[in-house]
């Protein structure tokens, strides 16, 4: 790994850990457990489009698992890992088919985050009955999803016009 990639890599773990930070701090949303407006989300979607779907999966791990360490528990983190691989998984499979824009991937990845957070709550409770959740976990999903694409691609477009206009690109994929 080059040097200027590691400070890349470096300084977006860092941004998405104080947005997770920033999120901590807020109230639950809507009293629905664990309900946030998904922050670090935003740059994880930024990653994936500007530096790749590999070093957007290293960041997220790395993030979720300092987040667990250190304002969470064993529970939380295996929920975000859960929800943060199955989010950025099917976000990859759809940035890689053009047929949606930053917006519509983030969409998806938000609906699938909650979805993967309530499989395994529904794992670790040995329950079903959380699935009662799942229409306003898809509902706050899109909701989230919608606010963190539309500014990922404000970041996004800020970015590439900024490293186009120094004669480089930043996008990878």
């Amino acid at each position: 790994m080059n040097i200027r990639r590691l400070t890349t890599n470096g300084l977006l773990l860092a941004l998405a850990f104080v947005f997770s930070y920033i999120e901590w701090l807020l109230p639950e949303f809507l009293m629905i457990p664990g309900a946030k407006p998904g922050l670090a989300n935003i740059v994880i979607v930024t990653a994936l489009y500007c530096v790749g779907a590999n070093d957007a999966l290293m960041i997220n791990i790395v993030r979720i698992v300092l987040v667990g360490f250190t304002f969470g528990n064993m529970t939380a983190m295996i929920f975000s890992l859960a929800g943060g691989l199955l989010s950025l998984g099917v976000m990859t499979a759809l940035k890689k088919t053009d047929h949606f824009g930053v917006t519509g991937v983030s969409i998806a990845g938000g609906v699938c985050h909650n979805t993967g957070q309530l499989m395994a709550a529904m794992v670790v409770m040995r329950t079903t009955a959380v699935i009662y959740y799942l229409p306003w976990l898809i509902l706050l999903g899109a909701a989230a999803g919608l606010l963190v694409g539309l500014i990922s691609g404000l970041c996004i477009r800020a970015l590439s016009s900024s490293e186009n206009g120094a004669g480089g690109n930043i996008t990878r994929d």
